[in-house]
């Protein structure tokens, strides 16, 4: 015992055990890379596109293909997608920027109920700030209590359980671990549900023609993955369920659909890209686009949904487009997110 005291971080490390430890809140999301050129995407894309909880072959049969054929191919379309909505003032993806306001709003949220007792930090899955830099960040400032809380609503293997894995895999190499948390998935949260209904009533409001369809779009994965036992596609679909009764609307009034199909198998469908464009030819000319899988607006959204998914729909006959943001900053996230870093603080804070 005396020698396990010995090497425990003394107060100089600001770690001194006692009732005044901090506790760290520490919000993830999936990542962005450092700039748009082709050795950054290149880099961002290799993290990615390695994780065995986002493509899960075989390394002897994907690391090839990966390495010889996407990476040469894919950072090139994947920076000029970055360009179209670079945050060019900061040098920075949209992702980083809103993922630091929402990080210093729920601070100020969460000091205002707990003081400045509780640290909130923010930290992502690929890329910088990497969970290790902020983890060790966390420690060194006293926090002997951890929550980790990645940011997707809907539980998902391939970003809800790979950021925890990440998240157990830092710990690991601590020698004193501090207690820790992990948030579930909040995908049918009455204040999250809350915030999606209010962002729809402001978009419908702030249309010019009031849609007569609101998509709401999820990011795909394999179908695959679903018959395995992943639970995404069900909580996406009670998601879009309970915003439906949140607005009162008609089940006719409202769609779901899936994005971001990538690779040659099936994933979960209808995607996004062809049903915008089979509602438009069927003659529903007006619609909008809701993503509620995304915390914050990211290259999926802004350039995705908001640029190919919009001209897919314009193409096909459609007439008005409107694209709804994601929760990102928005008061009514914030509180919400808020409410449930405080449900799973109970007995800490």
């Amino acid at each position: 015992m005396a020698e396990d005291a010995a090497k425990a971080p003394d107060a100089g490390d600001g770690q001194e055990a006692g009732s005044q430890d901090r506790i760290g809140v520490l919000i993830a999301n999936l990542g962005t890379p450092d700039a748009t050129d082709y050795w950054s995407m290149r880099r961002y894309l290799n993290e990615f596109l390695s994780d065995k909880r986002v493509i899960d072959y075989p390394a002897w049969k994907w690391q090839p293909i990966l390495q010889a054929i996407i990476l040469t191919k894919r950072p090139f379309s994947s920076g000029a997608a970055y360009r179209s909505i670079w945050n060019n003032e900061l040098n920075e993806s949209p992702l980083m920027t809103i993922t630091r306001a929402q990080r210093d709003k729920l601070a100020a949220h969460l000091g205002a109920r707990f003081g400045d007792r509780v640290v909130v930090d923010f930290c992502m899955r690929y890329g910088n700030p990497s969970t290790r830099s902020r983890v060790e960040a966390m420690i060194a400032r006293g926090c002997r209590k951890l929550l980790f809380f990645p940011l997707y609503p809907q539980y998902a293997g391939a970003t809800t359980a790979t950021a925890n894995d990440q998240f157990f895999r830092v710990l690991m190499g601590q020698t004193w671990q501090p207690a820790v948390r992990t948030v579930p998935a909040y995908y049918n949260d009455p204040a999250y549900i809350e915030a999606l209904a209010q962002s729809v009533e402001r978009g419908y409001a702030a249309a010019d023609a009031r849609p007569e369809l609101l998509v709401v779009s999820y990011h795909g994965m394999p179908e695959r993955y679903r018959d395995q036992g992943d639970p995404y596609y069900h909580q996406c679909l009670e998601t879009t369920r309970l915003l439906r009764e949140r607005l009162g609307w008609d089940e006719s009034a409202i769609a779901t659909t899936f994005q971001s199909k990538f690779g040659p198998e099936d994933w979960l469908q209808p995607y996004t890209v062809e049903e915008v464009a089979r509602r438009a030819r069927a003659g529903q000319t007006s619609i909008a686009v809701i993503a509620p899988a995304f915390a914050a607006d990211c290259i999926e959204t802004l350039e995705e949904i908001n640029e190919e998914i919009r001209d897919s729909f314009l193409q096909a006959g459609g007439r008005d487009f409107t694209y709804i943001p994601c929760l990102n900053d928005d008061d009514a996230h914030i509180a919400a997110l808020g409410g449930i870093v405080a449900d799973n603080l109970a007995g800490w804070a």
